[in-house]
């Protein structure tokens, strides 16, 4: 049983809920009821936690050396020994081969974008992931990667402000991250991120502080544009930006204050006041378009 679930632990399926990100088109376009649109969604969020998990499995792979002396990484079944190379890479081909099915069976378009979303993972694992910058920037483009497979393939027109705003967040969340390490970095002298060296504290504290505020701008301003459904609820749906202002400095908290943002999955499913704020922003955002 135990070898069971460290072999469940190496999929990372707590980490499932970022291909969230392939309904957003749907739901932003005030759609989420079409239940065959979902299905086709339900689909693509199957094939694309599988290659997610078999990018984990490779980018485990390559940084085993790291990871085993990571305070938190080293607990992971290949950093600690649990999983052999062998099977993880075994695991890593079965469920890469199934999402690669299913996502061409879905879309020709989706399935093309599936593989670049792997090979851009791959380069990053490899080579890009030691260039400080450019590291987050593929780390946030997977997201956008999402959000334009959900678009195709249920034929929903995605807005730039939808884009931006994903881009914007991820990056965001990506330094965040990037700010636990450098804070490793210097308290115990240990590399836990080969672009470690290309960032410091204060670089990463007033990009952050940037990101923060344009999020909060280009949010306010898609709820008041045309943009947003046509522009049927321009006149109310800016009220929802109240929660992304809160979750937005509670995250900020965190990570200035409390220096524990090494994993945005962790703190979506731990902390109660970045949980009120989505559920606070997503009740707001569904009350303006789906009950008004």
């Amino acid at each position: 049983m135990s070898r069971i679930l460290d072999m469940v632990s190496l999929l990372r399926p707590k980490h499932y809920i970022k291909n969230v990100f392939i309904v957003l088109p749907l739901f932003f376009s005030g759609q989420i009821t079409n239940i065959q649109a979902l299905i086709v969604l339900g689909w693509a969020f199957i094939s694309f936690s599988l290659a997610a998990s078999a990018v984990y499995i490779f980018n485990d792979a390559i940084d085993l050396p790291l990871d085993s002396r990571h305070p938190r990484k080293k607990l992971r079944p290949l950093a600690s020994g649990r999983v052999s190379l062998k099977q993880a890479y075994f695991v890593m081909s079965v469920v890469l081969l199934l999402s690669l099915y299913l996502m061409v069976a879905l879309s020709l378009q989706a399935f093309l974008l599936l593989l670049l979303y792997l090979l851009s993972n791959v380069a990053y694992s490899l080579v890009l992931k030691r260039v400080a910058i450019i590291d987050v920037i593929i780390v946030a483009s997977g997201f956008v990667i999402r959000l334009v497979v959900g678009a195709i393939i249920t034929g929903t027109v995605l807005t730039p402000w939808i884009v931006i705003m994903t881009f914007l967040l991820c990056i965001f969340l990506a330094l965040a991250k990037r700010r636990d390490d450098v804070l490793i970095y210097v308290n115990s002298g240990e590399k836990m991120r080969c672009s470690v060296q290309g960032y410091s504290l204060a670089f990463i504290d007033g990009v952050m502080m940037m990101m923060a505020a344009v999020i909060i701008v280009s949010y306010i301003m898609y709820t008041t544009s045309l943009d947003a459904l046509g522009g049927r609820f321009q006149g109310s749906l800016y009220y929802s930006s109240f929660f992304v202002i809160l979750g937005l400095l509670r995250y900020l908290q965190i990570t200035f204050v409390e220096s524990d943002s090494g994993s945005p999955t962790r703190l979506l499913y731990t902390d109660s006041f970045l949980q009120i704020s989505i559920i606070g922003w997503l009740f707001t955002y569904v009350f303006f378009i789906y009950f008004l």
